[in-house]
């Protein structure tokens, strides 16, 4: 049987983040992470650089909170790019890996303070969102 290379009318579109050029500016000229969330609250990929810092020192607790904001905050951005629940967000995009760090940062923390289901569902929701995505964060790790 022949394959269909018609494109699938009922697949949910790529959604492509935008930039955030001061956000990526601040942060290459090593301003503090938490100068950069306090300038720039609504970006995802520092709330979960934050949550990667409280990580790093120990903070299970802070690393979790860092992590639930930016995950809201990388959905709110989804939506407004037209993202509708579902859909591939590619790692491979640059822009779009301040959400999944986030999504990752929070399934990490979940996991570590016994969050039941929480670490499960985030899994598939970036195995959902790009498979690459979890293996460069995990490898990353």
């Amino acid at each position: 049987m022949p394959e269909n290379l018609l494109p699938n009318p009922t697949a949910s579109p790529a959604t492509l983040l935008p930039e955030e050029p001061e956000v990526t500016a601040a942060l290459a000229a090593d301003a503090p992470v938490s100068s950069v969330v306090l300038s720039h609250p609504s970006s995802s990929l520092a709330w979960a650089l934050l949550a990667d810092e409280a990580w790093a020192r120990g903070a299970t607790l802070e690393s979790y909170a860092y992590a639930r904001v930016g995950y809201h905050r990388g959905l709110d951005a989804l939506r407004k790019a037209g993202w509708r629940g579902a859909g591939p967000v590619p790692w491979s995009h640059g822009p779009n890996r301040g959400v999944l760090r986030a999504l990752f940062a929070l399934r990490r923390a979940a996991s570590a303070i016994e969050e039941p289901g929480e670490p499960e569902r985030l899994t598939e929701f970036l195995d959902a969102s790009d498979p690459e995505a979890l293996r460069a964060l995990t490898a990353g790790e």
